[in-house]
């Protein structure tokens, strides 16, 4: 029995991957309710900083780092809240980080779900990101800084210690004994006891670092939710992502509609502010590489055709709106412009 491609694989990256400066808008998850209960606007506080208010509803789209930092930092303010990013992530789960998460609880051991994060975050979250695991002989520390300077950013490390730990105790399961936690931000006193209770062990700041501290044996004990195979095809699907994001621009805006054309709302304005650019600069980069967005467009629904005709159980109908077109009839000549047959027979000759 032949093996089928479409169960075994995915033809490239889902969705695009994160530019310079940017990260995943699922940290912003839950903050509309929280705004709200706090009696203010959270669109008001988003278009302060600059930050989309779509980005809320699409978890996978991307903000600009340096806007969110200034929005928590303001949000810290405007709400008379010095914990903030603390209790905002309290209300979110370690599923902000996407499938690096699943990823992680399906590793073998707790080393090896620690490498996974420290690899794909920077990819996958954002190139802001920079995780590591340092391993000494009677401890080792999981370590998280930014690439660049994004000025005060206290709000934004309380969110990211208070993440981290929640993946951890996903990974680790009731083994995992933090140590201690080391954070780059200056709470007052009187703050320090709330912030120990919310991570389960002691603080220690004014450091210039980010860590998470814990006992190095701990990296050998296998993960209670350990899954192979859910880990090879993810960490199959990652590996693709980070290749891709080595190749053209181009490359990476076809991913973008791979990803977002089945989802019916697929546009040269949305894949710009995925990418942090203007409609201007996206076309310009594509011309530079001699193609535009419609040819993008173009290419990847023939790929997507020809692989979603391969689906016996697909309807021509299902087909079309997968592709962006109103009716079948418009995909119809599509196709026929595009291979010189119809999708009936196209679908016909690959059974022969």
């Amino acid at each position: 029995m032949p093996v089928d491609p479409i169960f075994y694989g995915i033809e490239g990256p889902l969705d695009g991957t994160p530019g310079e400066g940017q990260l995943r808008a699922a940290n912003l998850r839950g903050f509309s309710d929280f705004a709200q209960r706090r009696n203010a606007d959270p669109q008001r506080i988003l278009d302060r900083h600059g930050i989309d208010m779509r980005a809320l509803s699409d978890p996978d789209s991307y903000v600009g780092a340096q806007a969110l930092v200034d929005a928590f930092e303001y949000c810290s303010e405007l709400f008379d809240d010095p914990l903030f990013g603390l209790h905002l992530a309290q209300e979110q789960d370690a599923e902000v980080f996407g499938c690096i998460t699943a990823l992680a609880r399906s590793a073998a051991d707790f080393r090896t779900a620690i490498t996974a994060l420290t690899e794909y975050l920077p990819i996958v979250h954002s190139p802001e990101a920079a995780p590591e695991l340092l391993e000494g002989e009677n401890g080792a520390e999981l370590r998280w800084g930014v690439v660049h300077d994004l000025g005060i950013n206290d709000q934004a490390n309380l969110q990211a210690v208070v993440l981290q730990m929640k993946v951890l105790r996903q990974i680790g399961g009731p083994r995992f004994q933090p140590r201690y936690v080391e954070l780059a931000v200056s709470p007052r006193p009187c703050d320090i006891a709330e912030i120990e209770r919310a991570l389960g062990c002691q603080l220690r700041t004014r450091s210039h670092i980010n860590a998470i501290g814990f006992a190095a044996s701990q990296l050998d004990h296998p993960v209670p939710s350990a899954n192979r195979l859910l880990y090879r095809l993810l960490g199959g699907y990652l590996d693709r992502v980070k290749a891709a994001n080595r190749v053209s621009f181009a490359q990476r805006v076809r991913d973008y509609v791979r990803g977002d054309l089945p989802k019916g709302n697929c546009s040269i304005e949305r894949c710009a502010e995925k990418f942090g650019v203007s409609v201007r600069t996206l076309q310009a980069r594509l011309a530079e590489e001699d193609t535009s967005f419609s040819q993008v467009i173009e290419d990847v629904r023939i790929l997507l055709a020809k692989t979603y005709l391969q689906r016996p159980d697909s309807s021509l109908d299902e087909i079309a709106e997968w592709l962006g077109y109103g009716e079948q009839t418009s995909f119809g000549r599509a196709f026929k412009r595009w291979t010189g047959t119809t999708p009936q027979k196209f679908r016909q000759n690959l059974s022969n």
